[in-house]
């Protein structure tokens, strides 16, 4: 259980809410789009410009409530990137009898899925001024 000292300043809630709209913006951009929910994700724009945006400002954040949601979020970007990696790895030489082209796509569409969670999650607990795991 985190013990958070410091209020934390109102731009930065703010600030947060803009961070799961980018992200949200590439998850949509995925559902709709030729790209998947979870390569959009990785390397869609709004949610690279979203992680630097959680780098840039974590400093402001540290001991409040928010410091939580940061987490969350630089958290979620990176397991995805991670995941992804390795489900194309272990894809990339089932490819040559064909079922790596179906574990592929199972495995992006369930880290897409689990995307979907993490922001869903992150942005309602944020609008509720809750914190999240860590």
């Amino acid at each position: 259980m985190n013990n958070f000292d410091r209020v934390p300043d109102p731009s930065m809630v703010t600030w947060t809410h803009v961070i799961y709209a980018l992200h949200a913006l590439s998850v949509l951009i995925g559902v709709t789009g030729a790209a998947t929910i979870v390569g959009s994700f990785i390397f869609g724009v709004p949610s690279i410009v979203a992680v630097v945006m959680n780098y840039a400002r974590r400093r402001e954040v540290r001991d409040t409530w928010l410091e939580s949601h940061f987490s969350w979020q630089i958290r979620t970007f990176w397991i995805a990137f991670v995941a992804s990696a390795l489900v194309l790895v272990f894809s990339a030489p089932l490819m040559l009898v064909l079922i790596g082209f179906a574990t592929a796509a199972i495995g992006l569409f369930l880290i897409g899925i689990w995307v979907l969670y993490r922001v869903l999650r992150g942005w309602l607990a944020l609008r509720d001024a809750r914190t999240l795991p860590t």
